[in-house]
């Protein structure tokens, strides 16, 4: 899949460029004037316009022009980027895109920037909590920004009629605000303006925008929207493509991580008992293939197949007790039970019908481990996911070549483990051939 960004100065195609970037998208940025580059091995390409005090005609020819060379490329995903203070030709730069584009195409604008204090609300652009018009941009000696109200401000310079969704439709979540883009597009709007105060709220637009059918949907903002847009549509392409996410640490902070991965995924996951699993005795192999078998079942009908110690309604095991009763240390049940998820995890991967694209691995233990039952040598390591969350493949054994995303246990926000398989995915897309059905034949 390839993804086309068109932005009117250079800083802000490599700002949306790096977007793109960290969710796995091999990105590179074109300057104005310079020549297309063979672009075989890029996923995304932000081309420089260089047209935000341009005159209106150059403006429009340049991005005319932009929008041509993507096409040429056979861009799936079309992306406007502007400038989080809304200045510059907005509304003649989407009235171009959307001219290009033909009239199926949807122009969705979410100036939100929250990373950078940027947010919307009422379809108010406040930066740091000042209406825009009250900053140094209403200053700028050539553009100066004097409206706050972000549909005025792209209505001053639209031939398109623009609408808005409000954050209380954005608030009522996904499905919500589907309903109420579907009502705005059949009214007749090609723009329309959404609020957003939140990474979350942005991404919730973008799944939304993914639910219209038969529409050119273009994502219109500083760079977020465009990201998670561009991730959840390629997503849309890999749904036959499986996921294992292996989830041994049992802390608060890996809790509310997995039940923020269940409310984006509604994955039903393998709960497996440590307590079965820290022995030596036959409830280790029992309590094995009962979670094999479970899994293989799964499968069926998951893209992403979680095999957790972890659940809430348990209590943290006493490995001390048990140590007595089985006669052995607690580091020794301690690795019986990262061995037993290891186990569970290969024999998932190898007796599935459905190729397993990738593994992820939260806990260093249950790394370790799956590098020991996989009998791989190594992790060759590509990328950083997030801080101490890294990318790569299983080197040599049984899991040679399986992209696999690591991940300390006590590592990240309540986001880390979704965002981690989303980063997953988008590897796995962007690398053709990279599904491995892994066998020991």
């Amino acid at each position: 899949m390839r993804v086309g960004v068109i932005a009117d100065d250079l800083t802000g195609a490599n700002a949306t460029g790096v977007r793109l970037a960290k969710q796995g998208f091999k990105t590179a940025t074109v300057v104005q004037h310079a020549p297309f580059p063979n672009c075989d091995k890029y996923d995304a390409i932000c081309i420089d316009t260089d047209s935000r005090y341009s005159p209106k005609e150059i403006a429009e020819n340049r991005v005319r022009r932009a929008v041509q060379i993507l096409k040429q490329w056979n861009v799936q995903v079309f992306c406007k980027r502007i400038d989080s203070t809304i200045r510059g030709n907005i509304g003649l730069e989407i009235d171009t895109v959307l001219n290009e584009l033909g009239e199926h195409s949807i122009a969705v604008v979410v100036p939100s920037f929250p990373d950078s204090g940027r947010i919307t609300t009422g379809g108010y652009l406040l930066v740091d909590g000042i209406p825009v018009q009250e900053t140094d941009v209403a200053k700028d000696p050539v553009m100066p920004v004097d409206k706050s109200f972000v549909p005025d401000v792209i209505k001053k310079q639209s031939n398109y009629p623009v609408s808005s969704i409000g954050l209380d439709i954005v608030l009522s979540g996904v499905e919500a605000i589907t309903n109420k883009l579907k009502e705005k597009i059949e009214q007749g709007y090609r723009i329309v303006v959404i609020d957003a105060v939140n990474d979350e709220h942005i991404e919730s637009i973008a799944l939304a925008m993914t639910k219209i059918q038969g529409k050119n949907m273009i994502p219109v903002d500083p760079g977020p929207l465009t990201a998670y847009y561009a991730r959840l549509y390629l997503h849309q392409e890999v749904n036959s493509k499986k996921l294992l996410a292996v989830i041994g640490s049992v802390t608060s902070l890996t809790g509310r991580q997995l039940h923020y991965l269940l409310s984006k995924t509604n994955a039903n996951p393998v709960y497996v008992n440590p307590k079965k699993l820290a022995s030596f005795t036959d409830s280790w192999q029992e309590e094995v293939d009962r979670a094999v078998s479970v899994g293989l079942e799964l499968l069926e009908k998951e893209n992403i197949l979680i095999v957790t110690t972890y659940h809430p309604g348990n209590k943290l095991i006493n490995l001390k007790a048990l140590s007595e009763i089985e006669q052995a240390s607690e580091d020794a049940l301690a690795k019986r039970i990262t061995d037993g998820l290891a186990v569970i995890s290969r024999k998932i991967i190898e007796n599935s019908k459905y190729p397993i694209a990738g593994c992820f691995s939260s806990g260093g233990d249950v790394t370790a481990s799956l590098c020991a039952v996989g009998r791989a040598n190594s992790i060759e390591v590509e990328d950083e996911v997030l801080p101490l969350t890294s990318f790569g493949y299983f080197s040599g054994g049984y899991l040679d070549g399986l992209p696999v995303v690591t991940k300390g246990g006590m590592i990240g926000d309540q986001r880390s483990i979704y965002k981690s398989l989303r980063f997953l995915q988008t590897k796995i897309t962007n690398n053709k051939g990279s599904v491995r059905n892994v066998s020991t034949n």
